[in-house]
């Protein structure tokens, strides 16, 4: 009955009456938690403030505290599910927000409620899809308790109450403005409506005596004497409730003659802007023509004229291209001369200078010096050379003279 109510809801978002839906739904929610007496079973045991009957909606004029209300949302739920005969763990306050909703999801499918919303919109613990999820979840583990909500029976009043009710209203309210413009002193002597009715109304329920002739014994001249006398006494008033529907009905019949007339004036001044607006616009649309047909020529010439600096543009870009891709070039030789400049001076320095011939000089004096000592060195090592021939010749003679 919550899913259809709330499809129908979804389905018409544009109704007055949908922003307070979640009110509608929470309050649903609170009498069903007092029929599972969550207060004793759940808030108690876990240390929990009772809840107010708007705490899980979401209105900027609410206070709100996300983290506590979520926490709260999880543990309700945890509880609901294993009352509707789901095993379901308690989650704590360290678990992760989107694995505790994606359990919680599972089970309300498993219970065979379509959810049709990500589990996103259960994170900040209050709000529309909140409340659904509980208010489906209580209804479960209402119905696996064997309860169920019936329909009201409302009582018959008797026709006889309403026609005495009504005979008694028309003269009352007929009178209204008169009796609230008469002093305050008369008003120990004023009769209380109510009173007269019960009396009639118990007066007629006493049984009278079949066939028996009602006759007074009264003279006529003293009753009109009393009535005289007790008439100016006989004022009656209606104490105004706001919660009576009659000043509803005559309030919304009042707004309706003043929206009526408001209508009827803004009518006429709309009428007549549209009037102003409708000539003002085909005065605009005649100018306008009109300038079109002046300026004709001139926007052929202009279109022309567009044509050409499209084309010269196109030519410019064409032409900057090329000129781009040349300084580059110049650039690169630019460069090249500068260093075949450079050398050329380094050369040039270096001609006119004597320091590379002083510098020649000693190179071949130390040259000649190096050469002295490697023939010095080769010298010596031709004797000792031919000193080892000498040796290793006498040697082996010497060993041919003993072989012999």
């Amino acid at each position: 009955m919550a899913e259809d109510s709330r499809r129908g809801w979804e389905e018409d978002e544009r109704v007055p009456g949908a922003p307070h839906q979640n009110f509608v739904i929470m309050e649903a929610l609170a009498e069903k938690l007092k029929i599972l007496n969550c207060d004793q079973d759940l808030l108690e045991k876990h240390n929990m403030k009772p809840l107010s009957r708007h705490y899980f909606v979401s209105n900027p004029y609410l206070a709100a505290n996300p983290g506590e209300q979520f926490y709260v949302f999880t543990v309700m739920a945890a509880w609901l599910i294993n009352s509707a005969g789901r095993s379901f763990t308690k989650p704590r306050e360290d678990d992760e927000p989107a694995a505790t909703v994606a359990n919680i999801l599972a089970e309300l499918r498993a219970l065979g409620v379509r959810v049709d919303f990500p589990p996103s919109k259960l994170k900040s613990g209050s709000g529309e899809h909140v409340c659904f999820v509980l208010n489906m979840l209580a209804e479960h583990a209402l119905r696996r308790r064997g309860f169920s909500f019936q329909k009201p029976n409302y009582p018959t009043e008797s026709t006889e109450e309403e026609s005495l009710i009504d005979d008694h209203a028309e003269p009352v309210l007929d009178n209204v403005d008169r009796v609230a413009e008469e002093d305050e002193d008369d008003e120990e002597n004023l009769v209380d409506l109510e009173a007269l009715t019960l009396q009639s109304t118990r007066q007629e329920a006493t049984p009278s005596k079949p066939g028996e002739i009602l006759s007074s014994a009264l003279d006529v001249a003293e009753w009109n004497l009393e009535v005289e006398r007790v008439l100016p006494l006989l004022k009656v008033t209606i104490r105004t409730d706001n919660k009576d529907w009659r000043i509803h009905v005559e309030q919304m019949h009042r707004h309706q003659g003043a929206i009526k007339s408001s209508l009827r004036e803004a009518k006429g001044y709309l009428d007549k802007l549209e009037e102003d607006i409708s000539r003002t616009m085909e005065k605009v649309s005649s100018r306008e023509k009109y300038l079109n047909k002046q300026l004709e020529g001139v926007i052929g010439e202009y279109r022309a004229t567009q044509a050409q600096l499209s084309e010269v543009k196109e030519r410019y870009r064409g032409a900057s291209g090329g000129v781009a891709q040349r300084t580059q070039l110049l650039a690169e030789l630019s460069e090249e001369l500068e260093k075949v400049k450079q050398e050329m001076e380094e050369r040039g320095s270096s001609m006119s200078d004597g320091a590379a011939l002083v510098k020649i000089k000693q190179s071949v004096s130390k040259l000649k010096q190096e050469i002295m000592s490697t023939d010095v060195r080769a010298g010596v090592v031709a004797h000792m050379l031919l000193h080892a021939k000498l040796k290793r010749k006498s040697d082996m003679s010497f060993r041919m003279h003993a072989a012999a």
